[in-house]
């Protein structure tokens, strides 16, 4: 047994120190504390017929002491499990009180959540109706502001078109019948001013 000790203990002398404490737990003897350690149980009070009994010389008186003692023992044990399965119905009731009280909770916490996601859906459809209102308001600006710059562009159109038409009339009272046109011709190379 020493041989494996010293191989042992000079394996831990040359690993690391992580591992050598990593070893050394995992071979330790005592087990780390439950976590319910500090749960206190309460223990029943030791029972009067443990060390009660004393020898008597008579059989028969021995028997009456001994069924009486059976039944003291008996009626001891029957108290003790009416008070355990009293217990049990206590702890059976606390536990269905806790999760009730659990499952109110979570119903609580999921209509708060579902009317927080209402809340917010309908804070994000009225978003929405102000933002596509206001979508609409400046498609129908810019709808007019074509339609005011398309009327102007006609109107342009229009007097360009009728200043046109004018100059057509004006100049077209200025026109010379063919037969007059070569004394016109020559009345203005000798006079020297323009046809127009």
């Amino acid at each position: 047994m020493a041989a494996p000790r010293r191989l042992v203990s000079s394996a831990f002398r040359s690993s690391s120190p992580s591992l050598r404490d990593h070893t050394l737990r995992l071979m330790t003897t005592s087990p780390a504390p439950p976590s319910h350690a500090d749960h206190q149980h309460e223990y029943s009070k030791p029972s009067d017929f443990i060390g009660s009994w004393k020898s008597s010389k008579n059989p028969k008186s021995a028997e009456k002491r001994l069924g009486r003692l059976r039944i003291e023992y008996a009626k001891q044990v029957r108290e003790l499990r009416k008070e355990y399965i009293h217990e049990m119905e206590l702890q059976r009731l606390e536990k269905l009180r806790k999760d009730e009280a659990n499952r109110e909770a979570i119903s609580r916490a999921k209509e708060e959540r579902k009317a927080a996601k209402a809340a917010m859906a309908e804070a994000k459809a009225a978003e929405r109706k102000v933002f596509e209102e206001e979508f609409r308001q400046t498609l129908l600006k810019e709808r007019a502001d074509k339609l005011e710059y398309w009327r102007l562009k006609q109107k342009e159109w229009e007097a360009k078109k009728q200043e046109k038409k004018e100059l057509i009339r004006r100049q077209s009272s200025l026109w010379i019948d063919e037969k007059d046109q070569e004394k016109v011709y020559l009345e203005a190379i000798v006079n020297g001013h323009s046809l127009s």
